[in-house]
């Protein structure tokens, strides 16, 4: 079975962007770079476990990466359901970008950092995964979370929401759109 198939019933996925980091404070290109959430992260954490709690989430899932699974934990201690990681929810390998500020990408590779933003089906991170290898692995952990208990929260990353948005033909932000620890719904069809 497929996600889109499994997801005909008119159901919903909740997917959360983990609270914020020191270095995404710094507007640094996180990827694989695994640092922990800071204060303001763990403050966000908190609100999205309220949310969590109102949306009646029953399963929960996550990242491999520290900053989701502080995130998860801090949900999970509140609707008193443990986080299951799920590597397939893990951040894009974005290569030479990681660790390296925003602007300065921006900057500097104004064309190929535009494909970025825009998610055009061609990019991939300079030495990195392509965006059409992390739909792919995006639509497998959503498969493995459409199969489980629903309402079902995966706690991961932009990249990952963004990934899950065209996996299922939905309008897709650019990342900085997506706020950390807040919930986006994804509509099955």
């Amino acid at each position: 079975m497929t996600v889109n198939d499994s997801c005909s019933h008119g159901q919903q996925l909740l997917l959360a962007r983990h609270g914020e980091t020191a270095d995404n404070a710094a507007h640094l290109i996180l990827g694989h770079r695994d640092p922990p959430l800071s204060h303001a992260g763990r403050e966000q954490a908190a609100l999205l476990a309220r949310a969590a709690r109102e949306a009646g989430v029953v399963a929960l899932w996550t990242s491999p990466l520290q900053r989701a699974r502080q995130t998860a934990a801090v949900v999970g201690r509140l609707v008193g359901v443990e986080p299951t990681v799920l590597p397939g929810l893990i951040e894009s390998d974005r290569g030479a970008w990681e660790g390296q500020p925003i602007d300065r990408i921006g900057h500097h590779s104004a064309r190929l950092y535009a494909a970025f933003v825009n998610a055009e089906a061609g990019f991939a991170f300079p030495g990195g995964e392509s965006l059409c290898e992390q739909v792919r692995r995006t639509r497998e952990a959503l498969d493995v979370i459409a199969a489980g208990p629903l309402p079902g929260l995966a706690v991961a990353h932009a990249g990952t929401i963004r990934a899950a948005l065209i996996a299922l033909g939905q309008p897709v932000p650019a990342e900085r759109e997506l706020q950390h620890g807040r919930i986006v719904r994804v509509a099955w069809r």
